[in-house]
């Protein structure tokens, strides 16, 4: 009533919790208070063996506490000093590359130094540069033919969106509707590669980039023009190098045999390399290989977007990138040892697996595959079967091909 005189509205009565409060001595702040506290006055005292007891357990929790603390403390550790020697080993790599072997590529590139230091992976900042002397320039490629092809894929863009009907003289025998059928599938496609990097796409710092380099490949290649999986090809480049050379180590990797063989789909040579990669398949993975033959699993529902993209549509970008290093060194037959390791590195798994399953995985591989693994799963990959390497296989095949209908499989001689 005093409440209500003063304040001019009533009171509220003390909530059930406030009375509770207030017949507590103490509130607890922790689970220690809870143990090691006596109780309140208005409770029984805890008993002696009880008290005891609590103790006891606090004393073990401190003392399990104390060693998740140290063991992190270990863990972190140990990753500073991992991530430390990594850096030192990078740091030593790149003066290695840049003051021994770039300025003596020629003589040194095929060394075993070379090529041991090589398999453990190029340093980011010299890679462009190695890959650009692997590659080569066998189509003596200069930046003004790509400022050429860039001028004229622009002015083919700027006819195609006032509707024009020019043709070119390079493009004769290609209809309107091919090409334009092409830039709709670039535009289309940029917007597709690395979508979680957010650079390629409109808007991003190497959208026109890559839009250059693959608009300017069109109109030097028009029997070619653009395929699906190419602009993850330039956009790794593109990472690596700068446009004009990005251009020229993309068009000289299009044009090797097996790049060629799959962008032109040349389907009696596809059909070849996969038949290559399945002597060499049931020669390291037999158990995988009969499971994978049991149901019906062919190489080409797997390999095709792998090989199209170089692996860096279905790996991790920089264990991609790795893998383009060895692929730069040992060219196409990598590719091939790469999707042995794969399927080396998850063969019990695909072992138990249906063909549905098996396909689903194995074009959507995992994305946290470690780097170290795959290697150390490709490094057990033996390229040789009956006493015949992957050229040699692949040329054996080629030849059995042309001289099936004379009933002469050269392969079994």
């Amino acid at each position: 009533m005093e409440y209500e005189d003063k304040a001019g509205r009533p009171s509220r009565p003390p909530s059930p919790k406030q009375n509770v409060r207030k017949n507590l001595d103490f509130e607890p702040l922790s689970t220690t208070a809870l143990i090691l506290e006596d109780r309140p006055a208005n409770l029984p005292a805890k008993p002696a063996e009880e008290a005891q007891k609590h103790r006891q357990q606090y004393e073990e929790m401190v003392v399990q506490a104390k060693k998740r603390e140290l063991k992190e403390a270990q863990r972190r550790k140990k990753q500073l000093e991992e991530r430390c020697k990594v850096e030192e080993s990078i740091g030593n790599a790149v003066l290695t590359w840049n003051n021994e072997i770039l300025p003596n590529w020629e003589t040194m590139w095929c060394s075993k130094k070379v090529r041991d230091l090589w398999w453990q992976g190029i340093p980011p900042s010299v890679r462009g540069k190695v890959w650009s002397l692997a590659i080569g320039n066998e189509l003596n490629i200069t930046h003004e033919l790509f400022d050429i092809c860039l001028a004229r894929a622009k002015e083919r863009w700027r006819s195609l969106s006032t509707g024009g009907s020019e043709v070119e003289n390079e493009d004769a025998g290609f209809s309107a509707a091919d090409r334009e059928a092409s830039l709709e599938l670039i535009k289309l496609d940029i917007s597709r590669t690395f979508p979680n990097l957010c650079i390629f796409q409109q808007g991003g710092p190497y959208h026109d980039m890559l839009h250059s380099i693959l608009g300017a490949y069109t109109c030097y290649r028009p029997d070619v023009g653009y395929v699906q999986g190419m602009s993850f090809i330039a956009a790794v480049l593109i990472l690596n190098l700068d446009t004009a050379d990005a251009f020229i180590a993309f068009s000289n990797l299009l044009n090797k045999p097996c790049q060629m063989a799959f962008f032109r789909v040349d389907h009696g040579l596809m059909l070849t390399y996969f038949a290559a990669f399945e002597v060499f398949f049931e020669e390291n993975l037999p158990k995988l290989f009969a499971h994978f033959k049991k149901n019906n699993l062919t190489a080409d529902i797997y390999l095709i977007d792998w090989i199209f993209t170089l692996y860096s549509k279905s790996l991790p970008l920089d264990l991609a990138c790795r893998i383009w290093d060895v692929f730069c060194r040992d060219g196409e037959e990598f590719l091939f040892r790469t999707a042995l390791g794969i399927l080396k590195l998850f063969e019990d798994i695909l072992t138990r697996m249906d063909f549905i399953h098996s396909a689903q995985f194995l074009t959507r591989l995992p994305e946290d595959l470690p780097a170290d693994e795959v290697f150390a799963a490709i490094s057990t990959v033996q390229m040789q079967s009956r006493n015949k390497k992957w050229a040699q296989v692949l040329s054996a095949l080629q030849k059995d091909s042309r001289e099936m209908e004379k009933g002469s499989p050269s392969l079994r001689h």
